[in-house]
């Protein structure tokens, strides 16, 4: 891990730097990087965000929802490509996790991430659902 990064928790953030950091990352292929109202109120709604900075660079971002004692659904996980295999990922589940403790993290890797989670230690579960906004409900 790198040591220059300075890491913070529910810090203030401007929307511009978070989605320039989404872009900067395989990340913002699967968010709404273009809709900037969305993307504000994804951030302003979720209650444990962790971030990463290298002096004033917005460098990573964890975004989460968490109940703090039974589920933690860490929904961005988001390291810009430059940063990534230094350590900055692991560090940023370390805090959420530590943050949210003894809540379980959970969440829904990004198919080039599938092969990371496990290295954290992180165990599949094999039987998630969703439903998206377009899917109809039977």
């Amino acid at each position: 891990m790198l040591h220059f990064e300075t890491y913070s928790t529910g810090a203030a953030l401007n929307i511009d730097e978070v989605v320039d950091l989404y872009r900067a990352s395989s990340l913002g292929e699967r968010r709404p990087v273009d809709d900037l109202p969305r993307m504000l109120r994804m951030l302003e709604n979720a209650n444990l965000v962790i971030t990463a900075r290298q002096g004033e660079m917005l460098v990573a971002i964890a975004r989460s929802l968490s109940d703090y004692c039974y589920a933690t659904y860490l929904s961005c996980l988001a390291v810009r490509a430059s940063h990534q295999r230094q350590g900055i990922g692991r560090e940023l589940v370390r805090r959420t996790r530590e943050a949210s403790h003894p809540a379980t993290v959970i969440l829904l890797a990004a198919p080039q991430a599938v092969a990371y989670y496990p290295r954290l230690g992180m165990q599949h579960h094999p039987s998630c659902w969703t439903l998206k906004p377009n899917d109809t409900l039977l």
